[in-house]
């Protein structure tokens, strides 16, 4: 009975579908590019903060409330600076586990293959409607979120250390959108120690660097760490 009772109290807190899907919606809103639309998107994610339970509500809310307030010019510099210039911050998840190789080009198809059997239309060259590769963390919340929530995880999940890394990225630096990551995370399963070393020898010698002439997909340089201190609150579910 002891051990029963361990276990149960060690389980983390099951988010419902819905409510995953609505968080992951409100995420991929903080994450994507703020433009004159932003006040709109962040009242929705306050609403969505306040209808679903748990540490993704907080950290939904706390990122909706720091993007307030601040001139809009400055915050769309500060994106800039934060997602288009480091890779560490890099918002496409295949690039944190293959750099511009080949299998770069091969984990795209994948996205675009799930997308496809899931009848959503990409353009002649690949990408999406909006213009974004398939592999965009915004990208990928918002087909989870709005079309088929497992396979939405599973991407996800097949490219957890990278996402992780994104987030140790956005909170060592303080960034505003950290919360927005996080509260993703926290919807996702603890990480095992397989998982967590994986991050960390990610966050230590980079992606590989194998230039095969994926041009379209390029990122600025990558700035490897020699040792990283995970931050164990990030990883664990919403309570």
């Amino acid at each position: 009975m002891k051990s029963l009772t361990r276990m149960r109290r060690s389980k983390p807190h099951q988010i419902s579908p819905e409510h995953t899907a609505w968080i992951w919606q409100a995420a991929s809103l903080l994450l994507d590019y703020p433009d004159e639309q932003l006040p709109e998107r962040l009242d929705l994610v306050e609403r969505v903060a306040r209808a679903v339970p748990g540490r993704s509500a907080e950290l939904l809310d706390d990122c909706q409330h720091r993007l307030r307030g601040v001139a809009l010019v400055d915050l769309q510099a500060d994106y800039v600076g934060t997602f288009d210039t480091r890779r560490r911050h890099n918002l496409f998840l295949t690039y944190f586990a293959h750099g511009d190789t080949r299998k770069r080009g091969m984990a795209l198809l994948r996205f675009k293959q799930t997308y496809l059997e899931s009848g959503v239309e990409l353009g002649p060259d690949g990408q999406l409607a909006n213009g974004e590769l398939p592999d965009h963390l915004c990208v990928v919340l918002e087909y989870g979120a709005a079309v088929d929530l497992e396979r939405g995880r599973q991407l996800l999940l097949d490219h957890r250390a990278g996402l992780e890394l994104l987030n140790i990225g956005l909170t060592k630096s303080d960034s505003p959108w950290a919360g927005a990551v996080q509260a993703v995370s926290a919807t996702l399963p603890p990480l095992a120690g397989d998982q967590m070393s994986a991050v960390r020898r990610l966050a230590a010698e980079g992606p590989p660097a194998e230039e095969v002439g994926l041009s379209p997909y390029a990122i600025p340089g990558f700035d490897p760490a020699p040792a990283v201190q995970l931050p164990m609150p990030t990883f664990r579910g919403a309570r």
